[in-house]
């Protein structure tokens, strides 16, 4: 099994259409993406405007259909505007 952690930072003011954006992708993962096991955005209460993700996938392949996948290149371009800067990206291995 594998995490991610995925930090996001949006623009002023662009937290509630991000939110959307995000409800748009997170339905699309849930449906057509067996391999996910966890799609989740949170937000920080100490950072302003920082928002991050919480990801479990089944393994690599779950991962990498995912990063590959349509909806989330087609729901990736909608976040852009929204966005302050690229997100960081961490991947953590399930510790059994």
């Amino acid at each position: 099994m594998l995490g991610i952690v995925a930090t996001i930072r949006v623009q002023d003011g662009k937290g509630g259409e991000f939110e959307d954006v995000f409800r748009e992708l997170a339905a699309k993962v849930r449906t057509d993406e067996p391999g996910n096991l966890l799609y989740q955005l949170t937000k920080s209460r100490t950072e302003a405007n920082t928002y991050k993700v919480l990801e479990l996938y089944k393994d690599q392949d779950a991962l990498t259909h995912h990063g590959g996948s349509a909806h989330f290149r087609e729901v990736g371009r909608k976040m852009g505007p929204c966005l302050a800067g690229r997100p960081d990206v961490e991947t953590l291995d399930a510790v059994e």
